[in-house]
């Protein structure tokens, strides 16, 4: 019985990719980036000129929080209870 490679269909993507290739690669998964070699951490315009691109290359009828104010100020309430709210909450729990 001979053995047949599967068939891919793009050559495009990590799907796409050698097996091998694919292993490398999620070997680095857990690995993180040092800080010095972090060019935003380094250089602070240069991450304020890449959030200025990036906010600009979006249309502005789709640029919600520039013309919601009270949009933009709930996710900014809602992304700070997500990363302080819950430790807070336990604090005041464990008062009690």
């Amino acid at each position: 019985m001979e053995t047949e490679k599967p068939v891919r269909k793009s050559t495009r993507g990590f799907a796409s990719m050698d097996p091998e290739k694919q292993r490398q690669i999620a070997r680095k998964g857990g690995t993180s980036v040092p800080k010095e070699k972090r060019s935003f951490s380094r250089n602070r315009s240069l991450a304020a000129e890449a959030g200025r691109k990036g906010g600009q290359s979006v249309r502005p009828a789709m640029r919600s929080f520039s013309r919601d104010h009270e949009l933009a100020s709930e996710a900014g309430r809602k992304g700070g209870h997500a990363s302080h709210g819950g430790r807070e909450a336990e604090a005041r729990d464990a008062e009690k």
